[in-house]
């Protein structure tokens, strides 16, 4: 009589037999699947592999890479000019093509035209005064065709309530604002020599030719043509002397600007972008060896604009 125990193994061992078996006959079968699985996955969820980007060269050789706002005009603009033409990295040109507005060639000149690279703008942007007309035909071409305009920039120099000194550059101007409600009271040194004792305005500035027509003309100053060496003293909102419209300085001018009562009455100082709060004395001058090179496609064209701002009241700028 054979007993539970026994009649257990037995089954186990049949089990076990059974499942040998049915491991061996479906063992072909078991490979296929798993070798298809290697295969489709393999094949079809792989990371995608893009080729590299071509490089983008002018007739001449020059190398040129494209840089966009964040603006969705600009954005687009830079996607259909990279597929039509290629890309380099921004370091490795020698010319940069700013797509956007005023602001991105500020921006791109202060970034990289301290290297010697070479700036092209095309209007994406908002004023465009700077940028030269979109047109996606024959780019290289035109690029090689630019014609070169020399910007100097200015120095500024502050030293805050606190002895901190900072330093910066600027394309379109330094600025002096007050910081509270109450007016700002400044005294003006022309080469070491005081030309105002007291000037009680909300701000005053200091623009180069280029950027005579932005802050500086909605404060009032002269339009100034590039080809003049001359930096334009703007008061802002002048309470005292009623009368000074401000002065036209030769461009190796050195301005120093102290700010009376400072504790009490405090002013900002601005270098285009950069700010710096709470100042004490501000010093501006320029370096005839410190340029950057705007291209534009004729000679006289941002000539022609200065020009036109000056008869022209109801003017639009570069908005195609």
């Amino acid at each position: 009589m054979v007993g539970q125990g026994e009649l257990y193994n037995f089954s186990m061992v049949s089990l076990t037999a059974a499942a040998s078996f049915s491991a061996c006959y479906y063992l072909p079968y078991i490979v296929l699947v798993c070798w298809g699985s290697f295969f489709y996955l393999h094949q079809f969820t792989r990371p995608e592999t893009t080729l590299p980007m071509r490089e983008s060269f002018t007739p001449s050789g020059k190398r040129f890479a494209f840089v966009h706002s964040d603006s969705e005009r600009s954005l687009a603009a830079y996607n259909n000019l990279t597929k039509i033409y290629g890309q380099c990295e921004p370091k490795a040109a020698d010319i940069l093509v700013a797509l956007g507005g005023d602001g991105l060639m500020l921006q791109t000149l202060s970034q990289f035209g301290s290297e010697g690279k070479q700036v092209y703008g095309m209007h994406r942007g908002t004023v465009g005064f700077l940028m030269n007309r979109y047109l996606v035909k024959n780019l290289p071409q035109r690029l090689d065709a630019a014609v070169v305009i020399k910007l100097r920039r200015l120095n500024m120099r502050t030293t805050a309530i606190n002895g901190m000194v900072h330093e910066a550059k600027a394309i379109n101007d330094v600025a002096l604002f007050r910081q509270s409600g109450q007016s700002a009271q400044l005294s003006i040194k022309v080469n070491g020599e005081v030309r105002l004792e007291r000037l009680v305005c909300d701000g005053v500035l200091v623009a180069t030719p280029a950027g005579s027509t932005a802050y500086n003309l909605s404060a009032h100053g002269p339009i100034i043509p590039l080809s003049a060496n001359l930096l334009a003293l703007t008061p802002i909102s002048a309470y005292r002397p009623r009368r000074w419209s401000g002065a036209l300085l030769p461009h190796t001018s050195r301005v120093e600007i102290e700010v009376l009562d400072a504790q009490k009455r405090s002013v900002a100082a601005t270098a285009d972008a950069f700010e710096v709060r709470d100042v004490a004395k501000v010093e501006i001058f320029s370096d005839r060896r410190d340029t950057l090179d705007l291209l534009f496609e004729h000679h006289h064209v941002l000539e022609e604009r200065i020009l036109r701002e000056q008869f022209d009241h109801d003017v639009t700028l570069h908005r195609e």
